[in-house]
């Protein structure tokens, strides 16, 4: 029978609370009587233009980073052809009826170099991604390196050029002073 009574006082304590917040939410609601149409309306007005000028944002933004996308997609591309090129000429060179045995040595030295510079550069771009860089790409040639890297406008730090020189220096056998570094900067303007 105390249990019967204890659930039932429960009960009656629960209704009560649940009355008393609907009345409350009631009384709040009729207090601050409906929503003036003119305010609302301007509420969803400021709503639609915040929200067309992030989609704007965003659309800038997109445009940026494709411009900047597309000069590391276009510089992979050139590196790949001349490469290509040159490898063609040196395996013409070596294939040669006329070629001497000195020639055909420099161009297998020559095409054994390329495919040596192309995996180092292969590494260095994949190292330098996992660095937490958005893009980049290496060349390596006889004596230098030169890495492009898209920098904010007010250019890379000290610290990033650290980053990208010991990653380079220490994947490679090339020193600090044969290293060269593109600040490749978004020169869209904007609208």
């Amino acid at each position: 029978m105390k249990k019967n009574l204890k659930r039932n006082i429960v009960m009656c304590a629960v209704l009560l609370f649940v009355c008393a917040s609907v009345y409350l939410n009631w009384s709040y609601n009729n207090r601050w009587g409906k929503a003036d149409e003119a305010m609302v309306e301007a509420e969803d007005a400021a709503m639609e233009e915040s929200e067309m000028l992030y989609e704007q944002a965003l659309a800038e933004e997109e445009q940026e980073s494709e411009a900047v996308n597309g000069y590391f997609a276009s510089a992979r591309l050139t590196r790949q052809q001349s490469r290509d090129e040159a490898l063609s000429l040196l395996e013409t060179a070596a294939a040669s009826e006329s070629a001497s045995q000195e020639t055909i040595d420099s161009a297998m030295e020559s095409i054994a170099a390329m495919a040596t510079w192309s995996m180092q550069e292969a590494q260095i771009e994949n190292l330098l991604l996992a660095k937490d860089f958005d893009e980049c790409v290496a060349y390596i040639s006889g004596d230098r390196v030169t890495v492009a890297v898209p920098a904010p406008d007010e250019g890379l730090s000290d610290a990033t050029v650290a980053r990208i020189t010991d990653t380079i220096t220490s994947e490679t056998e090339y020193a600090a002073s044969q290293l060269t570094i593109i600040e490749v900067k978004n020169n869209s303007e904007s609208n």
